[in-house]
């Protein structure tokens, strides 16, 4: 976990809202589309979002507060990405229980998640939870802890460099994506200064 979030973690323990430490997380993904300095072996199509480029992988607190991103073609699966995501980043968040997701991630991968909390030591387990659209839902429905993340999303793309993929390197580009979220938690920290704790 980066330092800005450890700072927001910390600073939304000491208002009482939730423990330092995240005890659950979100994941989803984003296409976005790649420029023309983008080789064409790092990109892909996702048919889904009908999008040629790359797609970012982002794992979340119940805040929004990024914990970590992996960026793929848009070819690669989500639940695919998702088993990178778990073993670069569930390691290093002990105290992380359960994981919301969309139907996308639903199948195989609940037990993956469930094998990788006991490998990597998390003594309360750790689950995939999938939350999924009504089938007699119309429109547009506002999901619970699915809402976090898209938010999440949206802030990411307030950032230009973010709107397309410019970067040769995948790594480059989720670099990028810290870097937006650093940001982000600044100004909350500058517009909120009650929320603001000595380093």
């Amino acid at each position: 976990m980066g330092a800005h979030q450890h700072r927001a973690s910390r600073a939304a323990a000491q208002c009482g809202k939730k423990n330092a430490t995240p005890s659950a997380a979100i994941i989803d993904s984003q296409s976005v589309k790649c420029a023309d300095t983008v080789a064409a072996q790092s990109s892909g199509y996702d048919a889904g979002k009908k999008i040629k480029g790359r797609k970012r992988h982002i794992l979340t607190d119940t805040q929004g507060n990024l914990l970590g991103v992996v960026v793929t073609p848009a070819s690669v699966q989500d639940r695919d990405a998702a088993r990178v995501v778990f073993c670069v980043f569930c390691h290093l968040l002990l105290t992380l229980k359960i994981i919301f997701a969309d139907g996308g991630y639903a199948g195989k991968l609940e037990a993956f998640v469930s094998e990788a909390g006991r490998l990597f030591g998390h003594a309360a387990g750790l689950a995939l939870s999938i939350i999924k659209r009504s089938d007699t839902a119309k429109g547009f429905v506002i999901l619970p802890k699915r809402w976090v993340v898209e938010r999440t999303f949206g802030w990411l793309v307030k950032a230009r460099r973010l709107v397309r993929d410019h970067e040769r390197n995948p790594r480059h580009h989720e670099a990028f994506v810290y870097i937006a979220m650093i940001g982000h938690s600044a100004r909350h920290l500058t517009i909120h200064p009650q929320s603001a704790l000595p380093l």
